[in-house]
């Protein structure tokens, strides 16, 4: 308790700052009079009393928090927020279970873009709005957000900043004060943003299709407001615009941030990440596009060259757009493109997965190992694009694939036992787990999540989470040595 009742504080402090959230929906549904206003008035009034009552509740134990404290913010964050993120829903979706209702939501806070919900397009303006403020917001990480404006919160910043940002190098700063780096995170994210909803504007999309689809692009969240998709718009202007804004989420944001500050691009040259990711997106492509031409699936390369690009940079990046059923492709497409969701995007960036970053120090492990079976006594520290990496960070790596795996495999098999059938199973936690979206087969690009089970539903709600989380900082917390004194 002496560890929990602090955090539950601060927790509290954290709900009365999402409560805010709320204001953009309840001002598109004044906008477009759509009669969701009270419902989101309701919503905004339930996220306040609860974040109210664990302040007034637990403000004896009001401290500042210490470095494990921050890993336990951080889960119960994810998991308050989206279970206080269905309320609008369920107020406004007839007959939407809270199961249901959790399932989206955490898909939206985590950037899954998974949904269970069928006609999108027919929903009033203002849910849309919601879901995909959802995304927006999970893409940099509410954490982050809180620690950069409301530093009177009273938590020690680095705790929640390492917790929460993705990557295994989690000490380099922007700036000197965490709070100056969250801020200058969220200002690149906020610009980019901005820059993304004009773009589509001018490329043929209304106002809000414009902004939602920049919410989900720039987080890699990957929501639409349509059922179809992007495939709703049947536009190579739109499709190009996106492709372009989502490869700038897959790179790390604090490039992006460093880019702005120097005024060069020089920066992405020399991010070996960023060149990595570009490289092997940029030949996934080719020939992913040269198979389907050679296998007649489509009769112009050209074509072919369309809809891969868009396709596969979606879920590479773990967006989570579509713009044709790739289902239907021969099974080496969609499956090598869900395997780029595992390994492409950059750490620091909006998406999931392994990470980039994580790949190349494997892969760079891998083949000194087999140096050191030819010459045993060589000295070979290892390096990425120059710098040295520690011994400690490569182990750590090693750690998280393993247990990234064993997640993998252990919630596959629950879904196969519980009934789904193993292609299903396996690629909709390996979507789930790199907050990727959609799957294959029974959730494919053409179908969505809502022909699971309750069972099924939750297990892949708990991937979606141990993805965006990085899986560590989710199993540290079912540890007996994190809780002892």
């Amino acid at each position: 308790m002496n560890t929990l009742l602090p955090v539950l504080h601060v927790m509290g402090m954290m709900l009365l700052f999402f409560a805010a959230t709320y204001v953009m929906p309840i001002a598109s549904s004044l906008i477009y009079a759509d009669g969701t206003t009270g419902e989101f008035l309701d919503a905004l009034l339930a996220c306040l009393a609860c974040g109210a009552g664990l302040v007034f509740a637990t403000r004896r134990y009001k401290r500042e928090l210490r470095p494990r404290d921050g890993f336990l913010l951080v889960t119960l964050a994810w998991v308050l927020m989206a279970a206080i993120a269905t309320v609008p829903l369920m107020l406004n979706i007839e007959n939407l279970s809270f199961t249901d209702a959790f399932f989206e939501s955490m898909s939206g806070l985590t950037t899954t873009g998974a949904t269970v919900l069928t006609g999108i397009e027919k929903l009033p303006p203002s849910v849309n709005l919601w879901r995909h403020e959802l995304n927006w917001l999970g893409g940099m990480g509410i954490i982050v957000l809180a620690v950069a404006i409301l530093p009177l919160l009273g938590v020690g910043g680095m705790q929640l900043y390492k917790a929460e940002t993705p990557g295994p190098m989690k000490d380099s700063k922007l700036t000197p004060r965490i709070a100056g780096t969250a801020k200058a995170l969220w200002l690149v994210y906020f610009g980019i943003t901005a820059a993304c909803i004009a773009a589509l504007k001018l490329a043929g999309m209304n106002w809000l299709d414009a902004i939602c689809h920049a919410f989900a692009a720039l987080s890699l969240g990957g929501f639409s407001t349509y059922d179809a998709s992007v495939g709703q718009f049947n536009s190579p202007l739109i499709e190009g615009v996106l492709i372009f804004f989502m490869m700038v989420a897959g790179m790390n944001f604090a490039t992006h941030f460093l880019a702005w500050r120097g005024r060069s691009l020089l920066c992405y040259w020399r991010d070996t990440e960023a060149k990595a990711f570009v490289a092997l997106i940029a030949s996934s492509i080719l020939v992913c596009s040269l198979y389907l031409w050679k296998t007649d699936v489509y009769d112009d390369l050209g074509v072919a060259l369309r809809h891969v690009a868009f396709n596969l940079v979606s879920i590479a990046t773990d967006c989570g757009f579509a713009s044709v059923d790739y289902d239907k492709w021969p099974i080496f497409v969609p499956l090598w493109m869900l395997f780029l969701s595992c390994v492409a995007v950059s750490s620091g960036s909006t998406g999931g997965g392994i990470k980039m970053i994580r790949t190349l120090i494997l892969t760079r492990q891998a083949t000194r190992e087999l140096e050191k079976l030819i010459h045993p006594n060589v000295v070979n520290p290892m390096r990425i694009g120059g710098s040295v990496i520690p011994p400690t960070i490569a182990n750590a790596v090693m750690g998280f694939i393993f247990l990234y795996a064993l997640t993998v495999g252990e919630l596959t098999f629950f879904l196969v036992a519980s009934g789904l059938d193993f292609i299903s199973a396996f690629t909709a936690i390996i979507a789930c787990i790199n907050n990727a979206g959609p799957g294959l087969n029974v959730v494919g690009p053409a179908q969505n999540y809502q022909a699971l089970t309750d069972f099924q539903t939750w297990i892949c709600a708990l991937a979606m989470l141990a993805g965006r989380l990085e899986i560590f900082s989710l199993v540290v917390l079912f540890t007996p040595a994190f809780w002892r004194k």
